[in-house]
Protein backbone atom coordinates (compact mmCIF):
# COMPACT_ATOMS: atom_id res chain seq x y z
CA UNK A 1 0.00 0.00 0.00
CA UNK A 2 1.34 3.31 -0.88
CA UNK A 3 2.02 5.64 2.36
CA UNK A 4 -0.81 8.46 1.29
CA UNK A 5 -3.31 5.29 1.60
CA UNK A 6 -2.52 4.26 4.80
CA UNK A 7 -2.73 7.96 6.05
CA UNK A 8 -6.09 8.07 4.39
CA UNK A 9 -6.83 4.60 5.82
CA UNK A 10 -6.01 6.46 9.09
CA UNK A 11 -7.81 9.98 8.71
CA UNK A 12 -11.12 9.36 6.92
CA UNK A 13 -12.26 6.80 9.17
CA UNK A 14 -11.37 8.58 12.04
CA UNK A 15 -13.65 11.41 10.85
CA UNK A 16 -16.35 9.29 10.14
CA UNK A 17 -16.63 7.52 13.64
CA UNK A 18 -16.29 10.89 15.00
CA UNK A 19 -19.24 11.71 12.56
CA UNK A 20 -21.53 8.48 13.44
CA UNK A 21 -21.33 8.99 16.98
CA UNK A 22 -22.65 12.67 16.78
CA UNK A 23 -25.40 10.98 14.45
CA UNK A 24 -26.11 8.47 17.19
CA UNK A 25 -26.32 11.36 20.23
CA UNK A 26 -28.45 13.02 18.36
CA UNK A 27 -30.31 10.29 17.16
CA UNK A 28 -30.73 9.32 20.73
CA UNK A 29 -32.05 12.62 21.80
CA UNK A 30 -34.48 13.00 18.97
CA UNK A 31 -35.91 9.92 20.12
CA UNK A 32 -36.03 10.46 23.86
CA UNK A 33 -35.84 14.34 24.44
CA UNK A 34 -33.54 13.49 26.97
CA UNK A 35 -30.92 16.59 28.20
CA UNK A 36 -27.90 13.87 29.05
CA UNK A 37 -28.60 13.15 25.54
CA UNK A 38 -28.69 16.76 24.41
CA UNK A 39 -25.47 17.39 26.27
CA UNK A 40 -23.54 14.35 24.42
CA UNK A 41 -25.09 15.11 21.05
CA UNK A 42 -23.06 19.00 22.27
CA UNK A 43 -20.12 17.32 22.82
CA UNK A 44 -19.67 15.28 19.98
CA UNK A 45 -20.77 17.55 17.86
CA UNK A 46 -17.53 19.58 18.70
CA UNK A 47 -15.58 16.46 17.97
CA UNK A 48 -17.36 15.64 14.66
CA UNK A 49 -17.67 18.81 13.21
CA UNK A 50 -13.72 19.63 14.29
CA UNK A 51 -12.62 16.08 13.45
CA UNK A 52 -14.53 16.18 9.77
CA UNK A 53 -13.41 19.72 9.03
CA UNK A 54 -9.79 19.35 9.84
CA UNK A 55 -9.50 16.10 7.39
CA UNK A 56 -10.90 17.91 4.53
CA UNK A 57 -8.82 20.61 5.22
CA UNK A 58 -5.76 18.74 4.89
CA UNK A 59 -6.98 16.33 1.99
CA UNK A 60 -7.29 19.42 -0.04
CA UNK A 61 -4.05 21.30 1.26
CA UNK A 62 -2.47 17.81 -0.36
CA UNK A 63 -4.89 17.52 -3.20
CA UNK A 64 -4.05 21.15 -4.41
CA UNK A 65 -0.20 20.32 -4.08
CA UNK A 66 -0.99 17.33 -6.43
CA UNK A 67 -2.80 18.92 -9.16
CA UNK A 68 -0.42 22.07 -8.99
CA UNK A 69 2.54 19.66 -9.41
CA UNK A 70 4.46 20.67 -6.65
CA UNK A 71 7.35 18.64 -5.27
CA UNK A 72 6.14 16.86 -1.67
CA UNK A 73 6.57 13.77 0.26
CA UNK A 74 4.46 11.50 2.09
CA UNK A 75 5.70 10.73 5.44
CA UNK A 76 6.08 7.42 6.62
CA UNK A 77 4.89 8.39 10.16
CA UNK A 78 1.18 8.88 10.74
CA UNK A 79 0.25 11.93 11.99
CA UNK A 80 -2.32 15.23 11.04
CA UNK A 81 -0.46 16.09 7.95
CA UNK A 82 -0.58 14.03 5.29
CA UNK A 83 2.11 15.37 3.14
CA UNK A 84 5.74 17.47 3.54
CA UNK A 85 5.70 20.43 1.28
CA UNK A 86 9.41 20.97 -0.53
CA UNK A 87 9.40 24.96 -0.08
CA UNK A 88 12.74 24.78 -1.97
CA UNK A 89 11.56 23.34 -4.99
CA UNK A 90 8.05 25.07 -5.35
CA UNK A 91 6.92 28.40 -7.36
CA UNK A 92 4.94 30.85 -4.55
CA UNK A 93 2.04 29.97 -7.04
CA UNK A 94 2.16 26.24 -6.07
CA UNK A 95 2.75 27.46 -2.35
CA UNK A 96 -1.31 29.41 -3.67
CA UNK A 97 -2.74 26.67 -5.08
CA UNK A 98 -1.91 24.24 -2.12
CA UNK A 99 -2.86 26.69 0.75
CA UNK A 100 -6.15 28.13 -0.87
CA UNK A 101 -7.57 24.35 -1.75
CA UNK A 102 -7.22 23.67 1.79
CA UNK A 103 -9.30 26.98 2.70
CA UNK A 104 -11.72 26.09 0.37
CA UNK A 105 -11.98 22.85 2.41
CA UNK A 106 -12.27 24.20 5.04
CA UNK A 107 -15.65 26.59 4.17
CA UNK A 108 -17.23 23.58 1.87
CA UNK A 109 -17.96 21.80 4.81
CA UNK A 110 -18.94 24.48 6.65
CA UNK A 111 -21.32 25.17 3.50
CA UNK A 112 -22.35 21.45 2.96
CA UNK A 113 -23.10 20.86 6.84
CA UNK A 114 -25.40 24.01 6.74
CA UNK A 115 -26.96 22.76 3.82
CA UNK A 116 -27.39 19.21 4.89
CA UNK A 117 -28.02 19.28 8.68
CA UNK A 118 -31.27 21.02 9.96
CA UNK A 119 -30.41 23.40 12.98
CA UNK A 120 -33.22 22.72 14.93
CA UNK A 121 -31.49 21.40 17.88
CA UNK A 122 -28.38 22.52 20.18
CA UNK A 123 -26.41 19.68 18.70
CA UNK A 124 -26.93 20.16 15.37
CA UNK A 125 -26.28 23.86 15.67
CA UNK A 126 -22.94 22.93 17.51
CA UNK A 127 -21.48 20.30 14.62
CA UNK A 128 -22.21 23.24 11.89
CA UNK A 129 -20.42 25.74 14.75
CA UNK A 130 -17.23 23.59 15.73
CA UNK A 131 -16.73 23.45 11.38
CA UNK A 132 -17.22 26.96 11.51
CA UNK A 133 -14.07 27.96 14.47
CA UNK A 134 -12.27 25.24 12.90
CA UNK A 135 -12.45 27.16 9.67
CA UNK A 136 -12.01 30.53 11.07
CA UNK A 137 -8.46 28.88 13.83
CA UNK A 138 -7.01 27.75 10.16
CA UNK A 139 -7.32 30.88 8.54
CA UNK A 140 -6.48 33.10 11.45
CA UNK A 141 -3.26 31.43 11.33
CA UNK A 142 -2.99 30.83 7.40
CA UNK A 143 -4.61 33.87 5.78
CA UNK A 144 -1.74 36.31 7.10
CA UNK A 145 1.08 33.83 5.92
CA UNK A 146 -0.66 34.07 2.48
CA UNK A 147 -0.58 37.49 2.60
CA UNK A 148 3.34 37.98 4.04
CA UNK A 149 3.90 35.49 1.30
CA UNK A 150 2.86 37.67 -1.75
CA UNK A 151 4.98 40.22 -0.61
CA UNK A 152 7.82 38.55 0.64
CA UNK A 153 8.14 35.79 -1.72
CA UNK A 154 9.31 33.48 0.97
CA UNK A 155 6.47 30.76 2.10
CA UNK A 156 8.26 29.23 4.44
CA UNK A 157 10.13 32.25 5.87
CA UNK A 158 6.37 33.53 6.39
CA UNK A 159 5.19 30.44 7.58
CA UNK A 160 8.58 30.06 10.73
CA UNK A 161 6.46 33.19 12.05
CA UNK A 162 3.76 31.05 13.41
CA UNK A 163 4.72 30.73 17.39
CA UNK A 164 2.28 29.15 20.07
CA UNK A 165 0.94 32.90 20.54
CA UNK A 166 0.04 32.51 16.54
CA UNK A 167 -1.93 29.10 17.47
CA UNK A 168 -3.56 30.68 20.73
CA UNK A 169 -4.79 33.87 19.20
CA UNK A 170 -6.12 31.66 15.87
CA UNK A 171 -7.62 28.87 18.61
CA UNK A 172 -9.37 31.60 20.47
CA UNK A 173 -10.52 33.22 17.31
CA UNK A 174 -12.03 29.74 16.25
CA UNK A 175 -13.52 29.03 19.96
CA UNK A 176 -15.29 32.32 19.89
CA UNK A 177 -16.69 31.84 16.42
CA UNK A 178 -18.13 28.63 17.25
CA UNK A 179 -19.68 30.06 20.33
CA UNK A 180 -21.29 33.05 18.81
CA UNK A 181 -22.71 31.30 16.18
CA UNK A 182 -23.84 28.59 18.19
CA UNK A 183 -25.21 31.14 20.43
CA UNK A 184 -26.34 32.90 17.60
CA UNK A 185 -28.61 30.13 16.21
CA UNK A 186 -29.61 28.06 19.63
Amino acid sequence: MMPVYRHAAVHFPLALVAFTLWAAADSWYLLTGLGIASVLSIITAIVAGTSVSLVIHEWLHFAGAAASGAAYKIPAKQGLFVFDFNYGENSLRQFNIMSWTGQAGSWLIVAALLLAIPLDNAGRVMLVAAAIGNAVFGAAIEWPVLRRAQASGDPLAELSKIDKDVLMRSFLMGVAAAVLFWLWVS
